[in-house]
């Protein structure tokens, strides 16, 4: 069997990903949560016309949230999947894994602030 190009390899990776980011969305609420306040964000940086530093900063603090999520519910599926019983260690794997998501959201939260207190007041 002949070996695959490397660019049909990216294209078959990018649907793959892109496959995985619609099954995150779809099944996971707190995901689905954060998209929601992603897209009010969006539109508060278009109605208070934020400067290009502020755009890169709420894209870039967006996509750490969604993405640090996406990596929690991997760990989260993948831990139910090796031991589906209560074991205390994959509990502290999972609590680990949530706690990055939180610490990433506070930035996030911060950035907004950062962003949005001046123009608001």
């Amino acid at each position: 069997m002949p070996k695959e190009s490397f660019l049909v390899n990216r294209i078959r990776s990018i649907g793959f990903a892109v496959k995985g980011a619609i099954l995150l969305i779809k099944t996971e609420a707190s995901l689905k949560v954060q998209v929601f306040i992603s897209l009010i964000m969006t539109a508060a940086g278009f109605y208070f016309d934020i400067s290009g530093t502020e755009w890169s900063l709420q894209v870039l603090a967006i996509a750490l949230v969604l993405g640090i999520e996406g990596m929690n519910t991997a760990i989260e599926k993948l831990s139910d999947f090796v031991q589906p019983n209560f074991d205390p260690r994959i509990g502290f794997i999972k609590d680990i894994a949530a706690g990055a998501v939180l610490l990433v959201s506070i930035a996030a939260c911060v950035v907004g602030l950062i962003i949005y207190i001046p123009k608001i007041f």
